[in-house]
């Protein structure tokens, strides 16, 4: 996989190909192209929804975009969740330590033993 340039033809039958295939990892080394340059290929040279006589994306790719973009959301929501809960508990102990200045042990609740 030297570092070459392509030409658009032999990026666009790249990406024909790409379409067709399941394995993109076995396609990559059969075309001696890295993965990843096929998918920033696909992704420079054919922009979701840019173009009405575009082919359309595979019904499992599409299907696998719309589950990543849901769990990115879940994940930036449970993020917000945590930094809130993170920063009351921070107040909590603060609160805790102010009143506990005076040398007094804080109160703790008996383990039942």
């Amino acid at each position: 996989m030297a570092n070459k340039r392509h030409s658009k033809a032999f990026k666009q039958m790249c990406l024909d190909r790409m379409r067709r295939c399941d394995n993109i990892s076995a396609l990559s080394e059969e075309l001696g192209v890295h993965r990843r340059l096929l998918y920033t290929w696909r992704d420079n040279l054919e922009p979701i929804g840019s173009e009405e006589g575009s082919p359309p994306v595979s019904t499992r790719e599409l299907t696998l975009r719309k589950e990543v973009g849901k769990l990115k959301r879940v994940l930036a929501d449970k993020t917000v969740e945590a930094d809130f809960f993170k920063g009351a508990l921070q107040k909590v102990g603060a609160r805790r330590q102010r009143k506990d200045d005076n040398g007094v042990k804080a109160s703790t609740t008996k383990s039942g033993k």
